[in-house]
């Protein structure tokens, strides 16, 4: 926690209220976004018990499990999901935009938007990634077959979970991440998961302080918990006799369904306030202007998207399981990249986010009192416009003389440290040479030398290109890694085919049965071919029949 956030929580509880950390939104918010509030069965891994989705205040719908138990009953519920989420998707597909490449010579093309997924807390983006896991395998046919849209919809949940790690991405939010991005609260990162408190620290109802919003909103009865897990409680005096009701009216079906019509109910009474605190969130956020840098993200989730969704098209294989070494460590790359960019980003955006790093000594503020935007640098081959600037600041400026600073104000621009004066009344002089983003001539256009009385924040922090690591290919593997991956062993020769003479064609030895798939309940399905891939690729791809968790 840095020293402003812990300062801003100090705030916040002598206040009683929650106390801002942004000026701008640091996130993408999309027009039309699913909010999703997923519930999962007590003691068992990842059961779903009940999903109320849908993409407006008005149109929830709600998708329960009445025997969260029943494998059946579950993938019934992932292809009711499925029947909601991916008609979502789709709508994201239909137009697409140029996107100019290789400095203009070349275009591709990406859809114009894509779709966001809005979930209470990161124990949501939590339940997607396992639901994706244990769906994305699964078969249409065979003797467990699914409905056609299961492993479709576990394949996209699997992508969003995966872009949820990636800094700066909006295709899959946590309401409680989005929350504390821009507010902090009174109380602990801890009770910052629980979605109703954090709301009541952030807005209060009238005549409630957010510690007492806070405090009300920890009692189940008024407020349940965000989801997904349920109230211990509720479970046991509620839900438990609901579920063996439905259970025990198995023969009769007016009881069965005034037994589901109570399970319904029940967990929609459950579910109903989370519902309204998501979409309460979301226009608290969207209160905010959106930083200058958000659109550029969402324009890398846009390209995300539409290539993932050419990958569905294509035919292409789900995500495996378990990334290679070299995959792995490509990816581990890609994801320090943007975590260091995003950080510089927010910084650029948002003068707060700015002012943590001004405490670590990575900036300062000052105000220019000389220019001379005219200089120019004949000492080398040829005379380049380098302007100078001296500015004064009471901060302290621990760059060195040579350091390259970035303004967040021109940050096309470099500025080299050559002078750092202590001045009188504790104040420091700085001179800085200019260079970039002033064109190729040598008179700096208007605006783009800092002009006397103009303040500015100059710092180490750079957004500028960061070039791609290299790594080897897969094929290359090195032995500490695990080498090069194992080819999967030819299928043993059956022999000669024998035939009675004066026969015809003798009939093909019938090939081995289908393989047993490890912690499945029975023998995996689908075609011999299917069955010889998923046995040779189980520990990257996963086993097809896996359980749920």
């Amino acid at each position: 926690m840095s020293t402003l956030r812990a300062l801003a929580r100090a705030q916040a509880l002598a206040a009683g209220v929650a106390q801002p950390v942004a000026t701008v939104r640091h996130l993408h918010l999309s027009e039309r976004p699913l909010v999703l509030v997923p519930l999962a069965m007590a003691g068992e891994a990842n059961a779903p018990l009940a999903a109320l989705v849908g993409d407006a205040p008005d149109a929830a719908r709600l998708l329960i499990v009445p025997q969260p138990r029943n494998r059946d009953q579950r993938y019934r519920f992932a292809a009711e999901l499925a029947a909601t989420v991916l008609p979502y998707l789709d709508g994201f597909r239909g137009v697409a935009e140029a996107v100019p490449v290789d400095r203009g010579r070349d275009v591709r093309y990406r859809y114009v938007d894509a779709p966001q997924l809005l979930v209470p807390n990161p124990a949501g983006v939590t339940f997607l990634r396992l639901l994706g896991r244990s769906t994305r395998f699964r078969r249409p046919d065979g003797e467990y077959p699914v409905h056609p849209s299961v492993p479709v919809l576990g394949r996209w949940l699997t992508f969003f979970a995966e872009r949820a790690e990636h800094p700066g991405s909006s295709a899959l939010v946590a309401m409680t991440d989005a929350l504390t991005l821009h507010w902090a609260t009174g109380q602990s990162v801890v009770e910052d998961l629980h979605l109703p408190a954090l709301l009541g620290w952030i807005d209060p109802p009238a005549g409630l302080t957010g510690p007492e919003a806070a405090a009300r909103a920890e009692d189940p009865a008024l407020c349940p918990p965000a989801g997904p897990a349920t109230d211990p409680d509720f479970d046991n005096h509620r839900l438990a006799p609901a579920i063996a009701a439905y259970a025990a009216a198995e023969d009769d079906a007016e009881a069965r369904a005034g037994a589901y019509a109570e399970l319904e109910r029940l967990l929609r009474d459950q579910l109903a306030p989370t519902w309204e605190l998501m979409w309460r969130g979301v226009g608290l956020l969207r209160g905010l202007p959106p930083g200058a840098r958000v659109a550029g993200r969402w324009d890398g989730d846009k390209d995300a998207f539409t290539g993932y969704a050419e990958h569905v098209d294509a035919g292409g294989p789900p995500q495996p399981r378990r990334d290679g070494a070299v995959v792995a460590a490509q990816r581990l790359h890609r994801l320090e990249r943007a975590l260091t960019s995003y950080a510089v980003q927010r910084a650029y955006d948002d003068p707060l986010v700015m002012a943590e790093h001004r405490l670590t000594g990575e900036a300062f503020v000052g105000e220019v009192i000389l220019a001379d935007p005219k200089r120019v640098d004949d000492t080398g081959k040829r005379p380049v416009l380098r302007p100078r600037v001296q500015l004064v600041t009471t901060e302290p400026v621990p760059m060195p003389v040579g350091a390259t600073l970035y303004s967040p104000a021109r940050p096309a621009q470099k500025a080299r440290v050559v002078f750092v004066t202590p001045a009188a009344d504790g104040k420091t002089e700085v001179v800085l040479e200019l260079s970039g983003g002033m064109g190729r001539g040598l008179t700096a256009p208007p605006g783009t030398v800092p002009e006397v009385g103009e303040r500015l924040c100059y710092t180490t922090l750079s957004d500028s290109f960061m070039p791609a690591g290299t790594f080897p290919a897969v094929e290359e593997t090195p032995w500490t890694h695990g080498g090069p991956p194992v080819p999967a062993p030819a299928p043993p020769d059956p022999g000669p085919a024998l035939a009675l003479p004066g026969s015809g064609p003798a009939p093909a030895l019938p090939g081995p049965g289908p393989a047993l798939a490890p912690g499945s309940r029975g023998p995996a399905s689908g075609s011999t071919d299917r069955a010889v891939a998923a046995a040779s690729s189980a520990d990257v791809y996963g086993d097809p029949d896996e359980e749920w968790a």
